[in-house]
């Protein structure tokens, strides 16, 4: 009985601690979740404001040597290329007239939730899908860089290639309205349904 009586003390002297313990452990928790987000969140976006500087160094390395005109030509080409082989794996099965399944594929797997493009969704229907991006990182960078807003439109226009290489190789058809000097928000997305062929070749 006095063993018994011994452990009941300290199974009720124990109930505090363990409340501490668990109260603590809650805290940290409930702190450090977010803490670590953030930090996902920003390494996130320093890796799109890198990709951005990545394009505009070598797009002024391609224009040194071949002129403004032929570095344009060849960067697009080669971000059409890697646009392609994302839309073949990620949305072709919704061509050529699944614009719905489109719609919840593409925006459900944009970076952030949809914060860091913050898209408008302008026209949903059978016939067509039009998105207007209100804000982009990579025309932030460049921006921030200092680049002339010619120079930033010029090069969010070859950066959109990846858009007309995504879209298309999936089998829809694609046009893209791309940011102009001092204009409001960034990109305007126009799909539309399509035949279900290849992309054309930009080789």
């Amino acid at each position: 009985m006095k063993n018994a009586a011994k452990h009941g003390h300290a199974s009720v002297a124990m109930a505090p601690q363990r409340f501490l313990c668990d109260f603590f452990n809650g805290l940290l928790t409930h702190l450090l979740i977010p803490m670590q987000e953030e930090i996902l969140r920003q390494q996130l976006y320093d890796s799109f404001k890198n990709r951005a500087m990545i394009y505009y160094l070598i797009y002024d390395e391609l224009r040194a040597e071949l002129g403004p005109e032929r570095a344009e030509e060849i960067l697009s080409r080669a971000i059409y290329r890697r646009g392609a082989e994302k839309g073949r794996e990620k949305y072709a099965r919704y061509s050529p007239k699944d614009l719905p399944g489109l719609q919840k594929a593409f925006l459900g797997g944009m970076p952030d939730e949809g914060r860091m493009f913050q898209p408008e969704l302008i026209r949903s229907d059978t016939d067509g899908l039009d998105l207007k991006f209100h804000a982009c990182p990579l025309r932030d960078a460049w921006k921030e860089a200092g680049l002339p807003e010619g120079e930033v439109a010029t090069l969010c226009r070859i950066a959109a290639r990846i858009d007309y290489g995504t879209f298309e190789a999936a089998g829809f058809a694609f046009n893209a309205d791309t940011y102009q000097p001092n204009g409001e928000g960034c990109c305007c997305l126009h799909i539309r349904p399509g035949d279900g062929g290849k992309m054309r070749d930009e080789r």
